[in-house]
């Protein structure tokens, strides 16, 4: 068992700040100045595409109020916004395994458990990334491994607003459309309640001692 992460919640904080900030706590979990971390946020509506997407997958039909950043992690386009958990994992995998599709595999078992929790059975979808119920998606990937320290993470749909969802084709997929936790249960979740819950599976599928509650 690893002895211990930290967990911090940014609250809200808009994108750009998000993302200079983990650039900053990357470099100090590289240089042993700081722990490894487990961060919530909520953003802001926002597209972020991978440096691998195409940009025809951000449709002229998408909202105006919705920024747009082209940032380092893998994958294509995908939305982040209000009502949306997304967690930013700062790890040094040298303490875990040193192996991307391991990390992945286990951030996306991370959202399984949280989601069985509510009695929402998800699962993966062969030749594609992510978590999924049935044919639509509800949990997102994407990251970047420097050194074997990781940054960027996961985004769960919790009570997002799918609209925004219209105006792109998320993660580069056609034939699949995306869910909620509210929307699957029929009404609106405790966020502090699911974050706690993915705390607890993030404990569990990472052999973590120690990990603190959100408060």
């Amino acid at each position: 068992m690893k002895t211990g992460i930290k967990v911090i919640d940014l609250g809200q904080m808009d994108y750009q700040s998000a993302w200079d900030f983990q650039k900053d706590y990357l470099e100090e979990v590289m240089l042993g100045i700081k722990q490894d971390t487990l961060f919530f946020v909520e953003h802001e509506p926002v597209y972020t595409l991978g440096k691998n997407a195409n940009e025809n997958h951000l449709l002229q039909s998408a909202p105006k109020d919705a920024k747009v950043f082209n940032i380092e992690r893998g994958g294509d386009i995908t939305f982040h916004g209000p009502g949306q958990i997304v967690g930013y994992p700062i790890l040094d995998l040298h303490r875990y395994k040193k192996s991307i599709v391991w990390y992945m595999r286990t951030l996306e078992q991370v959202l399984i458990d949280t989601l069985a929790t509510y009695d929402i059975e998800a699962g993966l979808k062969e030749g594609l990334t992510g978590v999924w119920v049935g044919d639509e998606k509800i949990g997102a990937q994407g990251v970047r491994i420097s050194r074997w320290v990781t940054m960027h993470g996961f985004a769960l749909n919790v009570n997002t607003d799918l609209s925004y969802y219209d105006g792109i084709i998320p993660c580069g997929i056609f034939e699949y459309g995306v869910t909620s936790m509210e929307k699957l249960l029929g009404k609106k979740q405790n966020l502090l309640s699911v974050k706690n819950r993915i705390t607890k599976s993030f404990s569990e599928a990472f052999q973590i001692k120690k990990i603190a509650e959100v408060n």
